[in-house]
């Protein structure tokens, strides 16, 4: 054999070896988990659930870090250039890997190339909610008004996906309102109690505390998905009458840089799979609103293709806009 071959072959085995070895050893270090939303919404808040008892298993602290903007392109952004080495996680959603990529002209980040699917996290239900002070107190009463005032109406919601619903709604029941932007679910929420718009569409993790306070009323989920807190609640497509309106709902999962280890992971994978597997962390997070799923790395890879294609044809369909 050429000594140059045999060298090759060596340097080969010998990197191969090391990389198998970092994946048996890993983690060796604290664990950065990069979540693109302030503090407090429901990215976040299952985030820090998960990272706990992920830490508690590796023994190695999992540290929260925020990187709020962009609708998620600036954490996605940093991510995309960090190592791929397993120190560095990313806390997604579909606005992340589908939504953005859709809507949006120019991203810097490329969501098919610049990550690795780990699994999914949850699959949560947005609400249509109001004020109980001084809102709507159900789906045809906020119908009505927005007929009565045409272009009068604020509405707000945190990330494209909540926007898209509140304006797909808007579309199909006939409603000319003004949209109001926010930086994720938190300033939503401070949007609607401060009065800065008359409705939102937002997950249920943050406002929860809010319906069950009587500060906001919930006037309608926004997919058929059981909702433990709130199981009397019924569907936007059945409270407006419009079955278009039958499946609009958020996701969030966790995925690594791309390059990194197929056995780190895997391992992570399966970490999460064994977090999910306590019924009472399951109870937990159903009673904050949040519904927890996981899934395997392929599994995530081929569910993204397919929300892929299922919101493109929604987008496509609507002619909706997002600036």
């Amino acid at each position: 054999m050429n000594k140059f071959v045999a060298a090759a072959l060596t340097l080969a085995f010998g990197c191969s070896a090391a990389r198998a070895q970092q994946a048996t050893n890993w983690p060796e270090q604290s664990v950065r988990m990069v979540v693109p939303f302030p503090a407090g919404g429901p990215a976040d808040i299952l985030a820090r659930v998960v990272a706990d008892k992920l830490g508690d298993a590796w023994k190695q602290p999992v540290v929260i870090e925020n990187r709020p903007g962009g609708n998620t392109a600036v954490g996605a952004a940093h991510v995309a250039k960090s190592a791929p080495d397993g120190y560095t996680l990313f806390v997604v959603m579909d606005v992340t890997m589908v939504l953005n990529p859709l809507t949006m002209k120019s991203l810097p980040y490329d969501a098919e190339k610049d990550f690795t699917p780990i699994s999914l996290l949850s699959k949560n239900t947005s609400l249509l909610m109001t004020r109980v002070e001084d809102g709507a107190k159900s789906v045809a009463e906020l119908i009505a008004r927005g007929k009565a005032n045409p272009g009068k109406l604020n509405f707000g919601a945190g990330i494209i996906t909540t926007r898209l619903a509140a304006e797909f709604f808007n579309r199909e029941v006939g409603i000319q309102a003004q949209y109001i932007p926010f930086q994720g679910s938190p300033p939503t929420v401070q949007g609607l109690l401060n009065k800065s718009v008359d409705y939102i569409v937002d997950g249920a993790a943050s406002s929860l505390p809010l319906i069950q306070a009587g500060k906001f009323r919930a006037l309608a989920k926004t997919n058929n998905g059981p909702m433990v807190a709130l199981p009397e609640l019924k569907s936007l497509a059945v409270e407006a009458h419009s079955p278009a309106l039958d499946d609009i709902s958020t996701w969030i999962g966790i995925v690594a840089p791309a390059g990194t280890p197929r056995a780190i992971v895997d391992k992570t994978a399966a970490a999460v799979a064994k977090v999910y597997a306590d019924p009472a962390l399951i109870e937990r997070l159903q009673k904050a609103g949040i519904n927890p799923f996981n899934d395997r790395p392929d599994e995530m890879a081929a569910f993204i293709s397919s929300e892929t294609k299922r919101w493109g044809k929604v987008v496509a369909d609507t002619g909706i806009e997002l600036n």
